[in-house]
């Protein structure tokens, strides 16, 4: 973390310094993290994600985002799949969506806030919002009776709207009793296999159904922003979510009538053969009206010393190929299509194209034109058309006692039911990177990049105001200012946010009864976590 970036500091008088030892040596420990939606996944390095998960470094997007939120702008969103197309649409001001779930397991805390504002902050650039209530989840997975997961539910859709959720402009709903959900989880399970989730997730012979089920339904509501209309959507979670990610992702893909690639002759290859294709055709492309033909591609191949098995692999479908022009083209392959769907796609090709038992080849289209004619065809035809949902993923919150904040563990974490005098004094008694005497502090300054207490003030306490986070660093690295200071200008700061947003809270309340969702559950069941 850079100094003009801040993430998480510190500042305490040096005598009142807390230490965890236990927690910080388990969050030290976490560096080969298996990402579990329902454990107590910690990350210590988050850049393994990016080799590890393929987690691209959100960084790298940043200056793509109009106007960006401070959470982005301050590193704590740190990551993301395929966000780009989401970006652009806010850009443009196109259709676009976003959609976060909340399993009701306890309070509120302010580690859930930063799934609010990411999901309030897009709606306020115009996108489709959407919060669910992941009760089926809960209930499969957690093993929370009904009435538990109303009580918590209802607390969970007042904070969003507390925060500023517009439930005019958005959506909020229950999987229990939201059909279309129900329904498309039913068509995605014949897409999802039981070998993926023990890949996945671990499951094994003791795993409910119920709580495969949870898993489908997730990514119905993951897709479920498409049913109208396809449109980048974008699903804000903390990484251990990103399992649901990947799977949702590979079944939207798998749903689609058509696969559209860049091919370069009739036969198929995998994209590190395409590769070696593409470098063979554009060296012996010349101005002449002969076609590269596929022996010579083979020929020019083999003369390159770098082999690999995809080179190989090129050059033996080059030479059974043998004369055939090697040409550049895209190709539609049948994935689910009907016939009369097929036959509609060979119909709506422009210019020349091919003709093959499961595959059309276009020559004269671009990947993205033929994306979005395959995409029409399919709606045309009862498909779905899902794009393939983006993700941005946040830092877990520090817990004030150090290690993850938790909902189980008070202390670790502030509730945003809590009094603001509660809160107030959490805050104080929170561990924070200060050093151990006051002349220390002022000597080598504080470490600001492990302190639970500055993690408040750049994730939530200064707000919008880049200037004030990045004072607090400074002023503690560089040793003018300590802990006790800090913590209690924090704790003020606590107390005035969850004063504010408790009043904000009680002005909902009249706001959610007028909206039609169920809060009072009559579902009858049996309780019991399958971990």
């Amino acid at each position: 973390m850079t100094r003009d970036t801040p993430r998480n500091a510190d500042g305490e008088d040096p005598s009142d310094v807390a230490t965890d030892e236990t927690a910080a040596d388990t969050a030290a420990g976490a560096d080969d993290v298996a990402l579990d939606p329902w454990g107590s996944s910690a990350v210590a390095d988050y850049r393994k994600l990016f080799d590890e998960f393929g987690i691209e470094p959100f960084d790298e997007v940043l200056p793509e985002v109009p106007a960006p939120h401070h959470l982005m702008r301050r590193g704590v969103i740190f990551g993301h799949r395929d966000y780009r197309p989401v970006a652009r649409a806010l850009r443009e001001g196109e259709d676009a969506a976003v959609l976060s779930g909340f399993m009701p397991t306890g309070d509120p805390h302010i580690g859930h806030k930063l799934v609010f504002d990411e999901i309030i902050w897009h709606q306020e650039r115009g996108a489709d919002a959407y919060g669910l209530i992941a009760d089926l989840e809960a209930h499969s997975a957690r093993g929370l009776s009904w009435d538990e997961i109303d009580d918590h539910a209802r607390d969970y859709l007042l904070s969003l709207l507390a925060l500023g959720f517009d439930p005019e402009a958005g959506e909020l709903y229950r999987q229990s009793t939201n059909r279309e959900v129900q329904d498309l989880a039913f068509e995605l399970g014949s897409k999802a296999r039981l070998a993926e989730f023990e890949g996945i997730y671990g499951f094994d012979g003791e795993t409910s159904v119920s709580h495969m089920q949870s898993v489908v339904t997730q990514m119905a509501d993951i897709l479920y922003p498409q049913l109208g209309e396809p449109k980048p959507t974008v699903i804000p979670v903390g990484p251990d979510q990103d399992p649901h990610m990947r799977l949702a992702r590979d079944v939207a893909a798998r749903t689609r009538y058509f696969k559209v690639t860049e091919a370069y002759a009739s036969f198929a290859a995998d994209p590190g053969e395409r590769d070696h294709l593409a470098a063979a055709h554009a060296a012996l492309e010349d101005d002449s009206d002969d076609p590269v033909r596929c022996e010579d591609a083979a020929d020019w191949l083999e003369a390159d010393p770098t082999a690999d098995a995809d080179r190989d692999a090129a050059i033996e479908k080059l030479r059974a190929a043998g004369k055939e022009p090697l040409r550049p083209r895209v190709r539609f392959l049948d994935r689910n299509a009907t016939d009369e769907a097929f036959d509609a796609l060979v119909e709506a090709v422009s210019g020349e194209k091919r003709r093959y038992d499961e595959h059309v080849d276009a020559f004269e289209m671009g990947p993205d034109e033929a994306e979005e004619l395959a995409r029409e065809v399919e709606l045309d035809h009862g498909g779905y058309g899902f794009r393939a949902p983006s993700s941005i993923y946040h830092r877990f919150m520090t817990g004030l006692t150090g290690g993850k904040m938790s909902s189980s563990v008070p202390a670790s974490h502030i509730s945003l039911l809590d009094d603001p005098e509660d809160g107030y004094d959490k805050v104080k008694a929170a561990t924070t990177g200060g050093r151990e005497t006051a002349e220390k502090q002022r000597e080598l300054g504080g470490e600001a990049d492990d302190c639970p207490v500055y993690e408040l003030y750049a994730y939530l306490l200064a707000g919008d105001d880049d200037e004030f986070a990045t004072e607090v660093y400074e002023e503690c690295v560089g040793g003018e200012r300590l802990c006790g200071g800090c913590k209690e200008q924090a704790a003020e700061l606590m107390r005035e946010f969850l004063e504010e947003h408790q009043e904000n809270r009680a002005e909902m309340e009249a706001v959610l009864d007028g909206l039609d969702i169920d809060l009072d559950s009559d579902r009858r069941g049996v309780t019991g976590d399958d971990h």
